[in-house]
């Protein structure tokens, strides 16, 4: 098939600014894509970090008035990734989280913050830059939702539009007065438009209005069809169900690589995992503070501290175990009772339990090469990255049953073990009970080395690179094309 030039729009992206998984998949799938042939550009917003990395920038465009002030539109790189970006000042010149103020509240302008994103991409998708037409423009989350919406009401002819949904739980709603402001017209403001229980809906409107709809597990995409999962717009997915497509997120393998791993005590490959590992798990627990124990089951979690990531029922859980051979070591940072719990927890038993509460890239990846197990007990997930890199390093995953865990792990159940292709334990539904039995079954397994050492084994033979997933999306634009 020929190669398509696309527009992939973000409003984070790795190695140049992160709060979570979509910039890890931001960052890697235009890497993949351009393996296979297509020429990948990422338009995103210039954050002070990004401005200082980018490389070899060529002015492409200068907007009088993007949304409250000057901007200019720069083609520039980082990296092997090519850009645009977005100087807009008054929009993005703010230290930190991109989303979020010093207060810890959201940015009082994102509604104008990320409507620019939305409105320079279809700018982009409507020939701003006469030497890149873009056949496909992809759309990431909310904060990218507007793009499909501003190329629909927009003159034709314009590109296919994608929109992918990292997570269904954060939706972009704003108030229904900011319509003009926003540069909407008054016939989006409809329930085939943006209109979402009278406000506006930046995601609402990329799901009605974008030409097809992705998300990041085959799961996933079947779960938000209901009201459980669909967070109020599962009435909707189900009438595009036909253009939903569940595509899983692939591990980029040279960023989560335990052979080349400089932040590792010792790196390995899969014919020396025990040894490896052990040196690792020693250097990991000297790192925390935590009981130099062997024998210890060192159970690892790297999360967002939230409802969602199952973490108030691991809270609640380990208690069950004082007596048992059990350590943790914890790193995120999020819901302020539930950090709060860990903290308790660490400074009551810092020999078994630590806890760092911070943006730490190294420290996770010390996490994943040296502890036992690799903790996962989310509400839901839509795909899950962390899972990926602990199959990959060989710490076995305990996940719930849902989402992109569902679809990457196979539960040590009695028939799996039998075939030997078991790589982790699942629990369902997600409760406290169900976590607790899977905690004891992960102690069990933990003592059965022979088992253990074969789903380390498997986990570290699965292939979950990109390059499926990438052959998948680039049939989908194919297949938009032709239609």
């Amino acid at each position: 098939m020929a190669g398509l030039k696309i527009l992939s729009v973000t409003s984070e992206l790795f190695p140049l600014i992160k709060t979570g998984g979509l910039a890890d998949v931001a960052g890697a799938l235009p890497l993949a894509l351009a393996d296979l042939g297509h020429e990948v550009v990422t338009l995103i917003p210039g954050y002070p970090a990004v401005m200082e990395a980018i490389k070899g920038r060529r002015r492409v465009h200068d907007f009088d008035d993007l949304f409250g002030g000057p901007a200019r539109l720069w083609r520039a790189r980082a990296g092997a990734l090519e850009l645009f970006v977005i100087e807009a000042a008054h929009l993005y010149q703010r230290k930190g989280n991109p989303y979020l103020g010093p207060n810890g509240l959201d940015w009082p302008d994102n509604a104008q913050r990320f409507a620019a994103l939305g409105f320079v991409a279809a700018e982009i998708g409507r020939g701003l830059d006469a030497k890149f037409q873009p056949d496909i423009v992809h759309a990431h989350d909310w904060q990218a939702g507007l793009a499909p919406v501003y190329l629909h009401y927009g003159p034709e002819p314009r590109p296919k539009t994608l929109i992918t949904i990292h997570n269904l739980a954060f939706q972009g709603r704003f108030e229904a007065s900011l319509l003009a402001k926003l540069r909407l017209p008054v016939e989006a403001f409809t329930l085939q438009g943006v209109e979402y229980f009278g406000g506006i809906g930046f995601l609402k409107g990329a799901l009605a209005l974008s030409d097809a709809i992705a998300t990041v597990s085959p799961t996933y995409a079947l779960e938000i069809l209901g009201p459980e999962a669909g967070m109020g717009l599962d009435g909707l997915l189900r009438q595009r169900a036909g253009s939903l497509h569940g595509i899983l997120n692939g591990l980029d393998r040279e960023a989560w690589n335990p052979e080349a791993d400089v932040h590792l005590f010792t790196r390995y490959k899969r014919a020396i995992t025990a040894r490896a590992r052990a040196q690792n798990k020693l250097a990991l627990q000297q790192r925390l503070g935590l009981k130099l124990d062997p024998q210890a089951l060192l159970l690892g979690v790297v999360s967002r501290l939230s409802e969602q990531k199952g973490l108030d029922l691991l809270l609640d859980v380990l208690g069950e175990f004082a007596g048992s051979p059990l350590q943790l070591a914890l790193l995120g940072s999020g819901d302020p009772v539930i950090q709060q719990g860990f903290a308790r927890l660490a400074a009551a038993a810092p020999q078994r339990f630590a806890c760092s509460f911070a943006y730490d890239e190294p420290l996770a990846h010390m996490i994943q090469g040296g502890s036992d197990a690799f903790l996962v007990p989310s509400r839901f997930e839509p795909c899950g990255l962390t899972q990926l890199a602990a199959l990959r390093y060989g710490a076995i995953p305990v996940v719930a049953h849902v989402g992109g865990l569902a679809d990457t792990v196979i539960d040590a159940n009695a028939a799996a073990l039998q075939a030997g292709v078991a790589t982790g334990i699942c629990f369902y539904p997600v409760t406290r009970e169900a976590l607790a039995a899977a905690l004891r079954r992960t102690l069990t397994l933990f003592g059965e080395p022979k088992t253990w050492r074969k789903m380390q084994a498997n986990g570290m033979s699965a292939d979950f690179s990109w390059d499926q997933p990438a052959r998948h999306y680039a049939a989908l634009y194919h297949q938009l094309i032709s239609a």
